[in-house]
């Protein structure tokens, strides 16, 4: 299963024919693209599931229509497991960004937590998952955000980098943390979901 976010709305592609979640359910092969992003334009349609036969093909047939933009982030703890939140935009975020070319998805993702947080002394513990969205800027962009479980014991130097538009750097308790869920993206509630069940 494949699930790609569209202003928070899901694009599932799966080859489970079983009606989820109320979403409109399409064979994939019978609806275009465009047809799919027309329809998640409807305040009605919370969304969609496509169908597929051939999971593989048909999720490089969806990558054909998009420029794939890859970037690295984190979910960070540190010695009390509270996790590291950046506030941007009116909306709580994990620290992510654009992958540098050369660079390798690990350093992408150490780099980016450094630069937008002001932290130090960070420990890739693990791959944590993949996630994916749709923008508009120069054409429609996917950008496909590989995360990681990582810790830092660095709580002195937090600075937001205030020129990325981020406001706050924080670390929140498990109280504050299902706060700042209820004000974030559904790709960080997978991130968040995905390092619980691990």
């Amino acid at each position: 299963m494949y699930k790609v976010f569209v202003n928070d709305k899901p694009i599932i592609i799966t080859s489970s024919s079983k009606k989820e979640n109320n979403f409109d359910l399409y064979s994939f092969k019978s609806i275009s693209f465009s047809e799919v992003l027309n329809k998640l334009k409807n305040t009605s349609i919370n969304g969609i599931v496509l169908y597929s036969t051939d999971l593989k093909e048909d999720w490089f047939n969806f990558l054909s229509n998009l420029n794939i933009i890859p970037a690295a982030g984190g979910l960070v703890l540190n010695n009390k497991k509270e996790i590291l939140f950046i506030y941007r935009n009116n909306v709580w975020d994990l620290p992510k960004g654009w992958i540098e070319k050369g660079e390798s998805i690990e350093d992408a993702a150490i780099r980016e937590v450094e630069e937008e947080c002001g932290i130090r002394n960070l420990k890739l513990i693990k791959p944590l998952l993949t996630t994916h969205h749709i923008y508009h800027q120069n054409g429609i962009n996917l950008k496909e955000t590989h995360w990681f479980l990582m810790h830092s014991d660095d709580e002195e130097n937090l600075t937001p980098q205030i020129e990325e538009g981020i406001t706050q750097v924080v670390f929140k308790n498990d109280l504050e943390t299902k706060k700042a869920l209820k004000n974030t993206y559904q790709n960080i509630k997978l991130v968040y979901d995905t390092y619980k069940q691990q």
